[in-house]
């Protein structure tokens, strides 16, 4: 359903019941009660001191819902072509990942099936897997390319991306990921690969207005540290935000590459260095953590939690959603596993789905908590506490959820006062 056609949540909404952590001013009175204008949040406080400048709007009965922020999926691979089901059955008998991506699969198959599909069969295929995520509550979520690894079929996949954004009525941030395997038809040519990467490819699709931010695979099967640097100077000289795949199946020292360079994440890390969190500290940039990833590789390797945790790092955590590792369109289950599988607490995981997230998007102004000025992204949940939320498996609570100043989804029915 297009945006323009879900009625608008305008008015006031009362007897909330707000999450721990749900405000941007975490020193504010807790508020019972907010008003919607425009599709922004324009007035917070308690329900029964509404300022008589609102007492015209409509007015909606929460019923003392849990609410929070919209959530944020801060790391995805949303489209893609095909399905890699066949590859799970590989590790499954005993292959690992490298050796998967060695026998012809891993990222290079759904980089084959993304270039034979179309653009539209290419959104046709997303959108389903879009709008699960919705339904988990999600109001903003980052795309990244990476499957098509030529400048014409990098652009399809962020046009794409483009276009579920605003089909949707979500905030989309599309990730360039260029270098994110080397194409077939660039075997052993690894450095030609990344001059395509940097001179051609980034400056075109950023030209176009496609590309929010800048991201490589820096791993011994993917890009080394002199060629991600390569990346992100070009990516710097163009004015984008930073981001990087680090540590996952080694320590290659991206993260403290990725920190010198303002980075705004380093995402999976199971791998990371004492020094790449110092490095990541120092510079404010967000450890991204994916256990569905770490999940389906069945790793043992888990993220350096406690020292992350130690260091005042923000620690999100995201869905990491592709065809090949992590197959995931829950990021309440991803909460889930990252409490049960990393041992975060329930305030890191809720966190972690929210402001954190959102921080790793460069969103941190506009989504992952409620102030008065931004738009009005915000869910209501059918469940009496805060841990309920990545307690549950496979449920969906969200009873309400309010999407750029839209009602998008209200499962029970708003009760107007």
């Amino acid at each position: 359903m297009p945006p323009s056609s879900l009625p608008g949540a305008d008015g006031v909404w009362h007897s909330l019941r707000l999450a721990p952590g749900a405000l941007a001013d975490h020193t504010a009175e807790v508020p019972t009660a907010l008003a919607v204008q425009q599709g922004r949040i324009t007035w917070m406080g308690d329900d029964q001191a509404l300022p008589a400048a609102f007492a015209a709007l409509p007015r909606y009965d929460a019923r003392g819902a849990l609410t929070t922020p919209g959530l944020v999926d801060c790391h995805t691979h949303l489209v893609y072509g095909g399905q890699r089901a066949n590859e799970f059955a590989m590790r499954l008998a005993g292959a690992s990942y490298e050796e998967v991506a060695k026998a012809g699969g891993g990222i290079v198959s759904s980089v084959l099936a993304t270039r034979a599909a179309s653009e539209d069969a290419l959104y046709a295929q997303a959108a389903p897997r879009l709008e699960q995520l919705l339904n988990d509550g999600v109001c903003a979520i980052e795309i990244k390319s990476g499957y098509g690894l030529s400048l014409a079929h990098e652009a399809k996949q962020l046009r794409v991306a483009r276009r579920l954004g605003l089909d949707y009525g979500v905030t989309v941030r599309t990730t360039f990921l260029g270098a994110h395997a080397l194409p077939p038809e660039y075997a052993g040519r690894s450095q030609d690969y990344i001059d395509l990467v940097c001179k051609e490819m980034l400056p075109a699709l950023a030209a176009e207005g496609l590309v929010d931010a800048v991201d490589v695979f820096c791993e011994r099967i993917a890009f080394s540290l002199a060629e991600t640097e390569q990346v992100f100077r070009a990516a710097q000289a163009l004015g984008l935000p930073l981001k990087l795949h680090a540590e996952q199946l080694s320590d290659m020292d991206g993260s403290a590459l990725a920190a010198r360079y303002g980075a705004l994440s380093c995402d999976h890390i199971e791998h990371l260095s004492a020094e790449g969190i110092t490095a990541m500290r120092a510079a404010g940039t967000v450890a991204v953590l994916l256990p569905g990833a770490y999940y389906s590789l069945r790793d043992t390797q888990a993220p350096p939690i406690a020292a992350l945790r130690a260091a005042g790092v923000p620690m999100a955590v995201s869905t990491d959603h592709n065809p090949g590792t992590s197959p995931a369109l829950s990021l309440l289950l991803m909460a889930n596993m990252a409490c049960t599988l990393f041992r975060l607490t329930v305030p890191e995981a809720l966190a972690g789905i929210t402001c954190h997230a959102a921080r790793a998007l460069g969103l941190q102004e506009t989504h992952g908590a409620l102030a008065v000025g931004r738009p009005a992204n915000f869910v209501l949940w059918d469940l009496r506490e805060p841990a309920e939320l990545v307690y549950w498996l496979g449920q969906q609570p969200a009873r309400t959820i309010v999407r750029q100043g839209r009602v998008a989804v209200d499962t029970l029915g708003l009760t107007r006062l």
